[in-house]
């Protein structure tokens, strides 16, 4: 059959129309959308025809067959990590991962369950677990792959040494073709298949086909499959063999989406292990350490048995990460991780020992590292899988891509494998990359610098594949021992199987899909390897000048955006900070992935691009809309990402000479607005709580109705400081420390600064402040308007340029504009030597009492239980190691949360239209456990967003900066009840002020009112 005829924008209208009337589904055929979903995990690149958001399993079968009605063709999609280009097509993309992720059904005895296709793995596992069951494959993206691309994928991971492939944890699947056709199938009886047979329709006619296939190709089948752990590629035509079963579930698994829709799956599933343990080997090179394989599984049957390099090392050693888990490996230049699991400690510990009796080697050895403590098992273990993301932007600024990243070979042969491989590499002068993964089954993991920008980069591209193909069948081995195949490897399947073989998948294709509508171009009949690519010889990114410079990223934007290569972390559920607009809204334009893929797609390389108008574009608008700025990605992101400063830079561009939202000018101009209204905080107070009046301010304001303002403080720190009176201490006392007097700390909250002040002077420091208003130009930074942030932060430079002269500390007290001085203010001014000066001298409050106070000084005893909410900005930039300790000197027992954003995040949560997000993010994890809080603990909150999300959420309690708690501690003990009561906080104007302002607002409206008329009435 011909292609769809999609470029004819009323075929496109047409289908579009149809499933909006039709599907109980958002459908979205718009260009943000379909440049969200234009590729995926890997190199590849496709732009959809359009996007289909089910409600429901039915409403996704619906969906698919109104498709099917215009011969569109279709591809499902779940968490769209996929590295091989199996989710990225010319295509409607169903996403099912919105609304179809329930757990339908589990049977605790059978140890069974029935799941819909956009469940999260551990979503499920997590339902699972007082059970004591789980699903037993678990690959590196378990925190947010869905089971329906596990299943489309045949994923793997880790635990796949005890547990097996997905494909052997599969018990029934229910399934739809794209010509209707919609049954469960599973293993299939004589008796079962005689009675489809006698049936007849579609049904019989797909068996039909399958016996004929199997018959045909009997023999080719049983010799043409590696019998090996890790074989992924190619259909599971295996899986139909009458010794087999003749098990259809089985065989569609891994079919990634070309044969039929899978819409529902049941199960196996196994215990989860009581105890674990984890032994690690080092070794010389990672070729000796997989020439060992084999001895090991000889002498045990570890739950895992995993591998990682010299070179990853070096690489998360020079990106700081995992730098704790680096400290436990024993000597050696690579590693084998093996993890056992068992009914108790002992047993596993039994395991471990046998082993190392077994080979030889001691617990005390230099070359052994043996821990039972789950938690850090699991750190090392996560260490390991950061692999790909570790991996991807090396620190030496040499991409590396997919293309040969989950080959696998019989474990008796690794070693040598390894060995050819990496003469391979140097033959194609493809230097140092990391060689790492499931050793235990004979699958390795590496990413590649392939040169992906050339005609004669892609060349040799084409040429390492298909000699890494020759390379990888001559030792009986997969392509794929992992990833699947889709684009990346569907063009080389003859090299694996030989023409029969693939002859065969494409009849099987033929049975199900005779007009090759289900996501074409991928397994049969496959788009060349060097075809669709996200760069290519061909792409061709606009370039612009830009306001930050990007130092990272060989000072090019384009180059930042780069840094997504689609792993898909921002769409985690529980954890960390990254992604909190997606976590509220389970979009993919709203995750960090979506807008940098959008940002990607502005770039306009590609002349086929959903996004044609540059930085005015209202679709990437549109999905920054959203974008918390809260940094996160920044530090969760395995690659980096910085939305929050790819956001500033784009709305630069996007206003540029022309008007802003109302919020800009209100809200990114606060330390203005702040300034004028020192001379009367109180009326100022009154104006903005006002009836009628506020609600009328905030609409002029651009902020949504439902918030109230913040309170002015009656004194400003700066008030304070200056009738305090005192010498200045001179720049180069040793013991001189600058305050910062941010804005937040200053006019709203100042008992923050004035405490820190008494906590600092209490520890020796002698306090500085600038006695005249600065600022960092947050709120300049956040709204985009980049150009005064920039002359903001130039005469802040110059006012604290005695200081930075004598190399005396900055301490920041509000994390977000800490962070600025850190990080925003070198790239923006990246040539101000001052900027740098600064970035180097700016520390955090805890940081300066922890690492610098005399060695004497022990802070006020608190002897509190404490629930602690970090800034987001904190946690990417400063991190809070510090603050940890900090607290555990004041015998505080605290309880940090892990559970993201608060939601606020500056100016975000105030603009109007953001508030239902803005909660629901904070109902997510912040404000339930805010409330859960005993009454006689303190409740920290560093950040003034996070306090005002607190106090406005409805919680019942305010939250303290850490240095109000110190200060309070220095006065006595504190109450046993709500003990932030004795932190001074700004009163709200009373009732009367603010209804004595709404008549005296009235009364002046109608006096002028009055006016007007009496001159109008005048001959």
């Amino acid at each position: 059959m011909s292609e769809w005829a999609g470029d004819r924008p009323e075929r496109s209208d047409g289908l579009a129309a149809a499933l909006h009337d039709e599907a109980d589904a958002e459908v979205r055929f718009d260009p943000g959308t379909r440049g969200a979903y234009s590729t995926d995990g890997s190199n590849y690149r496709q732009v959809p025809i359009g996007v289909v958001v089910p409600r429901s399993v039915e409403a996704g079968a619906h969906a698919i067959q109104v498709c099917a009605r215009f011969q569109a063709p279709v591809l499902s999609r779940g968490g769209g990590t996929s590295l091989a280009g199996q989710t990225t097509n010319a295509a409607v993309v169903v996403d099912w991962s919105k609304y179809c992720h329930a757990l339908v059904s589990v049977d605790p005895e059978a140890r069974t369950c029935v799941v819909e296709p956009g469940i999260v793995l551990d979503g499920l596992n997590g339902l699972l677990s007082h059970h004591g069951l789980q699903f037993g494959p678990k690959p590196s993206t378990h925190s947010h792959c869905a089971l329906g691309g596990m299943i489309g994928n045949n994923s793997c991971g880790a635990s796949a040494q005890a547990y097996g492939k997905t494909v052997d944890n599969v018990r029934r699947l229910e399934v739809l073709t794209y010509d209707g056709l919609r049954m469960w199938v599973g293993p299939t009886s004589r008796a079962e298949r005689a009675r489809i047979a006698a049936e007849g329709g579609r049904r019989a006619e797909i068996y039909d086909g399958l016996d004929r296939i199997v018959t045909e190709y009997l023999a080719d089948i049983r010799r043409g499959y590696p019998k090996i752990p890790r074989r992924v590629s190619g259909y599971n035509l295996d899986s139909l063999l009458p010794e087999n079963g003749l098990d259809l579930a089985k065989a569609l698994v891994g079919s990634e989406g070309t044969l039929v829709t899978v819409l529902r799956a049941e199960l196996d599933l196994v215990p989860v292990p009581p105890s674990r343990s984890l032994l690690v080997l080092g070794y010389d090179d990672i070729c000796r350490a997989a020439d060992d394989v084999p001895r090991l599984l000889e002498h045990c049957a570890p739950g895992q048995l995993e591998a990682l390099d010299g070179r990853m090392a070096q690489l998360m050693r020079e990106e700081h990460a995992y730098l704790d888990s680096l400290d436990t490996l024993p000597e050696g230049d690579s590693w084998l991780l093996l993890q056992f699991n068992g009914d108790s400690q002992e047993d596993v510990d039994q395991q471990a020992h046998a082993l190392l009796e077994a080979i030889g080697r001691g617990e005390k050895d230099a070359s052994v590292a043996f821990s039972d403590d789950p938690g850090r098992e699991d750190e090392m273990l996560r260490a390991r899988e950061a692999g790909l993301g570790v991996t991807a932007r090396p620190p030496d600024d040499r991409e590396t891509w997919e293309g040969w990243e989950d080959s696998a070979v019989p474990p008796e042969r690794l070693g040598d494998y390894l060995r050819d491989l990496k003469r391979l590499f140097a033959e194609f002068d493809y230097n140092h990359p990391s060689l790492y993964g499931h050793f235990g089954q004979g699958c390795v993991h590496t990413r590649i610098p392939f040169e992906m920008r050339t005609a004669q980069g892609l060349a040799d591209f084409r040429r390492f594949l298909e000699r890494a193909a020759d390379l990888v069948a001559s030792y009986g081995g997969s392509l794929s021992g992992e990833h699947g195949d889709g684009q990346a490897r569907g063009e080389l399947l003859t090299r694996m199987f030989g023409e029969r073989l693939v002859a065969a998948f494409g009849e099987l294709k033929a049975v199900f899909d005779p007009d090759n509508r289900m996501n074409p171009g991928k397994v049969v009949d496959p788009n060349p390897v060097d075809g669709h690519l996200r760069l290519g010889p061909t792409w061709r990114p606009a370039s612009s000048e830009t306001y930050f410079g990007y130092p990272a990223d060989d000072h090019s934007f384009n180059r930042a955006v780069l840094r997504c290569v689609g792993i898909g972390n921002c769409r985690t559920h529980r954890g960390g900070v990254m992604c909190p607009s997606y976590r509220a809204t389970r979009e993919e334009e709203h995750s960090t992935r979506g807008r940098a893929r959008l940002l990607f797609e502005m770039l306009d390389g590609h002349g086929d691009s959903a996004v044609t108008d540059g930085w005015r574009s209202t679709a990437v608008r549109d999905a920054l809309d959203l974008c918390l700025a809260c940094k996160g990605c920044k530090s969760d992101c395995p690659t980096g990402v910085d939305m929050a400063t790819y956001k500033a830079e784009f709305l630069a561009h996007h206003y540029a000479g022309r008007p802003r939202p109302a919020a800009h000018y209100s809200m990114g101009w606060l330390p203005l607005w702040a300034q004028l209204a020192r001379p009367a905080p109180g009326l100022v107070n009154s104006v903005l709580h006002a009836p009628g009046l506020a609600r009328a301010g905030k609409r002029l304001a651009g902020v949504d109705g439902a918030r109230s303002a913040p309170v002015f403080a009656e004194e400003s720190f700066l008030q304070w400081w200056r009738a305090r009176g005192g010498a200045r201490p001179d720049p180069e006392d040793p013991a001189a420390v600058v305050v910062w007097p941010d804005c937040f700390s200053s006019f709203f909250h100042p008992s923050v600064a004035i405490s820190a002040v008494r906590v600092l002077e209490a520890a020796g420091f002698r306090v500085a402040v600038p006695d005249v208003p600065v600022c960092c130009g947050l709120t300049w930074i956040s709204t985009g308007q980049l150009t005064v942030a920039e002359r903001v932060l130039r005469r802040t430079l110059g006012i604290l340029r005695p200081y930075l002269d004598a190399g005396t500390p900055v301490v920041g007290l509000e994390p977000s504009c800490t962070a600025v001085f850190r990080s925003d203010a070198p790239e923006l001014l990246p040539d101000d030597e001052d900027a740098r000066r600064l970035a180097g001298q700016v520390r955090t409050f805890a940081e300066q009492l922890v690492d610098h106070a005399p060695k004497d000084w022990r802070p006020p005893l608190l002897a509190r239980q404490a629930t602690v909410q970090t800034h987001c900005h904190q946690h990417a930039i400063m991190k809070f190691d510090a603050d940890r300790e900090l607290m555990r000197r004041a015998h505080l027992n605290a309880e940090v949360l892990d559970e993201g954003c608060c939601g606020l995040a500056g100016n975000f949560g105030f603009e109007r239209g953001h508030y239902e997000v803005s909660m629901a993010v904070a109902e997510q994890g912040v404000l339930p456990a805010v409330r859960a809080a005993a009454p006689d603990s303190l409740v920290l909150a560093d950040g003034f967003s996070c306090r005002t999300q607190i106090e406005q959420g409805n919680t019942g309690r305010r939250g303290l900066h850490l240095a109000e708690a110190l200060a309070l501690g220095l006065d006595g003990p504190l109450p046993s009840d709500h003990p932030e009561r004795l932190a001074q906080r700004p009163a709200a104007p009373s009732r009367t002020a603010r209804w004595a302002v709404t008549a005296g607002a009235a009364a002046l409206t109608a006096a002028t009112g009055l006016g007007a008329a009496r001159h109008l009435r005048r001959p």
